[in-house]
């Protein structure tokens, strides 16, 4: 390992770029000729379309063309395909609605794209698009989640009577019903898992451009992959080979998981740029992004808890309505079930599970992946279970996981829902937690509090994920004659600090230095195949096919260096980038084997040409990243606000290639957390108006809102099932953010009686909570 290889806490080498103003996000990139496109979108949640007028529209001054469904039709546009389809229960399918990038017929939701305008200006676009003249008969809504499949309300789609897409189930039904009839006591909770609309920092942003000659489209966007776009545009959107569509991803603002899809407005762009042969671009505003982006989350559960006379797990049984939104997006099916039943089991030896998951749609905007994508569901379920257990049955909150943690002999462990954890110290995590944020002085600073008027509590949570590996990646190295080092590869950074990290494992895979080596991301013509970013994969994925890649160059290159110092293959070795013939001190470089490999004609001819190769990398197992977080915080009785005073975490995430990378991880992931635990509220009135649709309604932390949080970070336990030992780190704060600080604000309401408190715990609900209670003890 050198200073600057694995291990090391480099500092992000692509932020002087983005400080100095140097980024290229998409709203950057202009292109000769362009216009600009504003989509017109319907003002209602439900409600059929009977007449458009464009006649106005069209006519307005600069206005290029004003496109509606039927102009799709008539070019033979598809729908935007869900790509996830799940097997549901007994044998059921997925129902999977058409959407079309411009609704036909009928608005699902406020915000559903009706028309698209395209002038020569953003502004000319956005007077025009207030001329289209859309006339709507109004439909009821259904918006609640809880509610929705319920007989008598209102149908978002024909074919999915009572509102449901999916009912999909997971674990053993029978074996979890045996262990509930005999258990001791029976733990049950029911709570909400709050929608959150992601906000990224950029908002999104898609440029069309088609070359009638070669009848190729370029796609300009910020995305979390250009080769995720390919499929789903090429081969059931446009019906053409996928040579022939052409994703450029620059610089992307943040992602979260909401920049994976294909959106209305990507076909937009690209429909209407080949019918006008002209670039044309959309760009949204804040405002828009709340009726438009997918949202996260929107889960309302029920779970139980069998133990046994010794406070041990024997079963675990979930049921839980997942909110979809009006339309599938691209993995909406799978997250509330592939992604979140597998981690239902926690960090626990529960012998027997089982879970029922139903999908329903809803008025409202679609739901999909949001960073964790059904593991921080899960987590927040069995952490808040486990919490209410303890209290239930009148023991400590660690002991009770003390007592059902997975021992880390067992490990390889399989749990009741089929994950086989490879590594892991459970207790010792929780040991080590609890010993940082001073669990033993905790009930003295508990006093203290109250002395002041406040109510004080301590909450944890022991998370486990399952991430990292899934789908495939390609990394292509070249050598250059100078020493420099180029890279290519299918993830894209959203802002996680690619570039450093991967400059690191080159530099310590082959003896280079930070400036000498160049990252390049996003083009989806560089690479045969790339898997993009999200799952915390990219580290893990694109670190193994970066070392499979610089192998594979390293095999060519001491083939050249051995030929260049007259020495047998065997008699080479590549060390801190040079090869060296053993026991001598005649040795050449990287770059000088890279110039003899294009410039000595002396070479054999298997040797010659430019020094570089590729790998390509085929998901394995996957990594189970864990820890636990520890809130500490004190509410107001009298305002209801929380306060959080103390935060602590202890990670696992196996071998960390960059200690400062890892931790502005967690810290980012814990922010948005906290953030929906304690701030943020997507409210949906009953006609399926969004109420929350700016920031002056939807409340996001801010810097005040947040405690510094003590971070350590652990290597004892590396990843047994890949090479690099890591663990994915990316998702890991949002994780176990929520259920630590909910869990902590029961612990400080429980001696008024206060059992839940659902997300988020906003002054008003916390307060009103505790008025409650109060009234209750009053009257009794």
């Amino acid at each position: 390992m050198g200073r600057f290889g694995v291990g090391q806490g480099l500092r992000r080498v692509e932020d002087l770029r983005f400080l100095t103003g140097d980024g290229q996000y998409s709203d950057d990139i202009r292109l000769e000729g362009q216009c600009h496109g504003v989509v017109v979108r319907s003002p209602f949640a439900h409600a059929t379309i009977t007449a458009i007028d464009l006649d106005d529209a069209k006519a307005a001054p600069g206005v290029l063309a004003v496109y509606t469904v039927e102009d799709l039709d008539a070019d033979g546009v598809g729908n935007i395909p869900c790509l996830v389809p799940m097997p549901g229960k007994n044998g059921s399918k997925t129902v999977m609605p058409p959407r079309p990038a411009l609704a036909r017929g009928r608005a699902r939701f406020a915000g559903d794209p009706i028309a698209f305008v395209v002038a020569e200006t953003a502004q000319q676009a956005r007077d025009a698009a207030e001329l289209v003249m859309v006339d709507y008969d109004t439909l009821p809504a259904v918006t609640d989640t809880k509610t929705a499949s319920a007989p008598g309300q209102p149908q978002v789609w024909d074919e999915a009577p009572n509102n449901t897409s999916l009912v999909w189930e997971a674990g053993d039904e029978a074996g979890t019903k045996a262990a509930f009839e005999k258990a001791a006591h029976v733990t049950r909770l029911e709570f909400v898992n709050n929608r959150i609309v992601v906000n990224s920092m950029e908002p999104r942003a898609a440029i069309g451009d088609y070359d009638k000659a070669s009848e190729t489209f370029t796609l300009y966007t910020g995305s979390q992959g250009s080769h995720r776009f390919l499929a789903p545009l090429c081969d059931r959107v446009f019906n053409i080979p996928k040579e022939k569509m052409h994703v450029i991803t620059p610089d992307v603002g943040g992602g979260f998981g909401m920049k994976i899809f294909v959106y209305p407005e990507t076909v937009l762009v690209l429909f209407a740029a080949r019918r006008l042969g002209r670039p044309v671009r959309w760009n949204a505003d804040r405002g828009e992004g709340f009726l438009s982006d997918t949202q996260g989350r929107d889960h309302v559960s029920l779970a139980e808890l069998a133990l046994d006379g010794d406070h041990r797990i024997l079963g675990l049984r979930v049921t839980t309505t997942a909110n979809m939104g009006a339309y599938l997006s691209s993995y909406a099916p799978f997250i509330p079930t592939g992604c979140y039943a597998p981690m239902l089991s926690g960090l626990y030896t529960i012998p027997v599970g089982y879970a029922e998951v139903t999908t329903v749609f809803t008025n409202t905007v679609p739901v999909d992946a949001y960073r964790g994508a059904g593991r921080p569901e899960a987590a927040y379920l069995v952490e808040r279970l486990i919490d209410a257990a303890a209290r239930d049955v009148g023991i400590a909150p660690d002991e009770l996981r003390r007592r059902n943690f997975i021992p880390p002999q067992a490990m390889p462990y399989t749990t009741a829902f089929g994950e086989t954890y490879d590594s892991g110290d459970f207790p010792g995590m929780l040991a080590r937690g609890l010993a940082a944020a001073d669990h033993a002085g905790f009930e003295t600073r508990r006093k203290e509090a109250a002395a002041a008027g406040k109510l004080r509590g301590l909450g944890f949570a022991c998370y486990g994920e399952v991430c990292g590996s899934n789908g495939e990646e390609t990394a292509r190295l070249k050598v250059k004659d100078d020493g420099g080092i180029e890279l290519w590869i299918g993830t894209q950074s959203n802002g996680q600090g690619h570039f450093t990290a991967y400059t690191q494992l080159i530099a310590d895979k082959l003896g280079a230095e930070p400036d000498q080596i160049t990252v390049h991301q996003g083009d989806s013509w560089d690479l045969p195949q790339g898997g993009g970013t999200g799952g915390s994969r990219s580290l893990l994925m694109g670190g193994q096919a970066i070392d499979g890649a610089a192998d594979k160059v390293i095999e060519r290159a001491r083939k050249i260096a051995g030929h260049l110092l007259e020495a047998a293959e065997a008699d080479i070795e590549f060390v801190e980038g040079r090869f060296t013939v053993v026991g001598t001190d005649k040795f050449v470089n990287l770059g000088q084997v890279a110039k003899a490999a294009k410039e000595d004609g002396a070479l054999p001819d298997g040797m010659k040409g430019e020094l570089q190769d590729q790998h390509h990398l085929v998901a394995g197992k996957q990594t189970y990243p864990n820890g636990c977080h520890l809130c500490e915080l004190e509410a107001d009785p009298e305002t209801g606000t929380v306060k959080i005073v103390r935060y602590t975490v202890v990670d696992d995430f196996g071998v960390i290639v960059n200690p400062l990378m890892a931790a502005g991880q967690v810290h980012g992931g814990t922010a948005q957390g906290i953030g929906q635990a304690l701030l943020e509220h997507t409210v949906y009135d009953t006609e399926g108006q969004l109420l929350t649709g700016s920031f002056m309604d939807y409340c996001m932390p801010r810097a005040d809102d947040l405690p510094a949080i003590d971070l350590t970070l652990v290597e004892d336990t590396p990843c047994t099932t890949n090479p690099m030992g890591v663990k994915g780190a990316g998702e890991a704060g949002a994780i176990g953010a929520c259920p630590a600080v909910i869990n902590a604000l029961v612990d400080a309401l429980a001696p008024l009686g206060i059992r839940h408190v659902d997300m988020p715990a906003t002054p008003e609900k916390v307060w009103r909570a505790i008025h409650d209670a109060q009234q209750r003890e009053a009257a009794e």
